[in-house]
């Protein structure tokens, strides 16, 4: 078993680690005390320690940028340092760490190289000249994306920048080979004195000739797992274990021997009694084998189409073990997005329905009659159903077709486990799908293998689900598209992801939104902290008692001003500025001298 495991792996070393790295020390906490109670305090201490690095002129700035980087900052350092602060941003040099997490193993590789790279592949937002240049459409996410470069055209130098119009990210470089670029970086990492730097790019288009006809192969069948797990370093728990070809039954919660009883921490390890406590590592499946029969995008991805090869490509979400360049994704900018509230926040927070609301699509990949009960919504749903929970606790076995009832009941604690588990669910939680997606697809939507297990229900408007305290938030076929909107909604978000995206620096867990495990394991054990016992007045009311309604308020208001303060389309714009004056630094062949020196002159 992994409970007792140090984080080690070698591919999250201090050089290539993820971005800050989430993980709360859980020594000090008081005995007798909710696990919650005390993940809430250490949240709070890693947010204040991270907001003492705030910088608000140009030289300390440029100062944390040196001495984070070991480099000087980019040519139009000074220019972008101007943009933030006139749009009142929030600068912590840690909140830009997924930038040289993506861009870092470029340096690996010739300018030339990947500068021609960029300019070969298909569907790329280019500028010249302070010009947006033609593009190609894919009729889908390419428009917002260059309406976001657009607006930073006057201060972005000339660039291609390739995007990835995929729900599903493309780029898995075996680790070997990342571990390789990423040294060459490090050691190539130097301050030459300010008379020697270099403060101007030279012209994009310098190569007399294109190079080479780019041919980048791409896996597109296969097990997705195997073709993924070459990423992981070879030390860690998942580089060795190959994928699973029978996906029937619910998934394993736990690791080592079949006959040992399930426990909890030993499936959510690095965790706090049960709660996660290192954020990063419960979202990495190199570090969780048994994501590879639990989440479907390892089980059967709706579409891929992968490379092995480096290549510089762009887009909005990834898995950590994917190499692509993270961007905000398109449809976090849209202002017509499907997931686009404006500024609809519900009802006040006392005023809300102290219940769970969840609508969507059985996304999350091809599910089908031999693996339907592999996949992350389905079994969210599955274990929020009263009438399901039901009948598992009339099983002997106390097994559904898609989940383990066992290790929940271990999170409601003694008082709890004589509970009405199923009426207590039936009580708080408002979730189901509007549409199952079945495989192969039914005109008339009916899906033979779901339809004893899920009834479709009515859909409710995204605004509407604010007016209830607490949104979960499940991956979908990538990562899911309403998170930001949850965080802007003064309901508290619960997150279950494998995903990363570009804000993911900038968010304390256990502050600005409740994590939860992939398995769904602790989620009984969250809601019974929040919402505690439930009870239905003659009048039709749900009152609660023994819960902590307090700190659910305080956790949903600090996401929503913080959200309001570091997720604004502004911040979008200064993320964007500040990677693409990396990315075009890195596609110059006098990178290694090129930089802004203004501050020390």
């Amino acid at each position: 078993m992994m409970q007792n495991r140090v984080l080690t792996p070698r591919h999250i070393l201090w050089y290539y680690g993820p971005p800050r790295a989430l993980r709360y020390d859980t020594t000090d906490a008081k005995r007798g005390s909710h696990p919650i109670d005390h993940l809430i305090k250490k949240a709070r201490k890693a947010q204040d320690e991270l907001m003492a690095k705030e910088t608000h002129d140009l030289e300390s700035t440029a100062n944390a940028y040196r001495k984070r980087r070991g480099r000087h900052p980019p040519p139009g350092f000074d220019k972008w340092f101007e943009y933030a602060k006139s749009h009142n941003a929030i600068i912590v040099e840690d909140f830009f760490d997924q930038i040289y997490h993506d861009l870092n193993p470029f340096w690996g590789l010739p300018a030339k190289h990947t500068r021609q790279q960029a300019k070969q592949l298909p569907f790329k937002i280019s500028v010249r000249n302070h010009t947006m240049q033609e593009f190609m459409d894919d009729k889908n996410w390419m428009k917002i994306w260059v309406g976001m470069v657009e607006e930073l055209k006057d201060l972005l130098p000339d660039l291609d920048m390739p995007m990835n119009v995929m729900d599903e990210p493309r780029m898995i470089v075996p680790w070997e080979d990342i571990d390789k670029y990423v040294k060459a970086e490090h050691a190539a990492r130097h301050q030459p004195p300010p008379q020697k730097v270099i403060q101007k790019l030279s012209p994009l288009d310098v190569d007399e000739d294109e190079g080479e006809k780019m041919k980048v192969e791409f896996i597109e069948e296969g097990q997705y797992w195997d073709t993924a797990r070459v990423a992981c370093a070879p030390d860690s728990p998942s580089r060795s274990v190959p994928g699973v070809f029978n996906s029937s039954g619910p998934p394993p919660y736990c690791t080592g021997k079949t006959e040992e009883k399930c426990n909890p921490d030993a499936s959510v390890w690095l965790s706090y009694n049960g709660y996660v406590s290192n954020w990063t590592a419960v979202k990495d499946p190199c570090l969780q084998p048994e994501l590879r029969d639990s989440h479907g995008s390892f089980i059967e991805p709706l579409s891929q189409s992968s490379t092995r090869s480096l290549i510089p490509l762009f887009g909005g979400s990834k898995l950590p073990m994917n190499n692509d360049i993270l961007i905000p994704p398109a449809m976090y900018w849209a202002k017509e997005s499907l997931y686009a509230t404006g500024d609809t926040h519900g009802a006040e927070w006392e005023k809300k329905a102290p219940r769970v609301a969840w609508r969507g699509g059985a996304t999350g990949g091809k599910h089908h009659k031999d693996n339907w009960t592999r996949f992350q919504r389905l079994r969210f749903i599955s274990v929020m159903n009263g009438t399901q929970v039901r009948q598992a606790q009339a099983n002997e076995k106390l097994e559904a077709p898609n989940f383990q009832l066992q290790p929940y009941q271990h999170y409601l604690g003694t008082a709890g486990q004589n509970m009405d588990l199923a009426g207590w669910l039936d009580a708080i939680a408002d979730v189901g799908f509007v549409d199952l997606l079945c495989f192969p697809k039914n005109e008339d939507h009916s899906c033979p293998y779901l339809d004893p297990y899920f009834k479709l229900v009515k859909g409710i408007p995204l605004e509407n689900m604010y007016n209830f305290k607490y949104l979960p938030d499940i991956d979908g076929n990538s990562f899911s598209g309403r998170y930001l909107t949850f965080l802007r909604s003064a309901s508290l978000p619960i997150k279950a992801t494998i995903y990363s995206e570009w804000h993911d620096s900038r968010l304390t867990p256990w502050l600005h939104f409740v994590p939860m495990h992939n398995s769904f394991v602790d989620v009984y054990g969250i809601l019974k902290y929040f919402i505690g016992d439930v009870k239905i007045t003659p009048e039709g009311v749900l009152k609660t008692t023994n819960g902590h309604d307090n700190e659910g308020k305080t956790l949903a208001l600090a996401g929503q001003d913080w959200a309001n303060k570091v997720l604004r389309n502004e911040d979008m714009l200064i993320y964007v500025m500040r990677l693409l004056l990396e990315f075009a630094r890195i596609c110059d062949d006098n990178r290694e001298t090129l930089g802004f020196v203004g501050d020390l002159e």
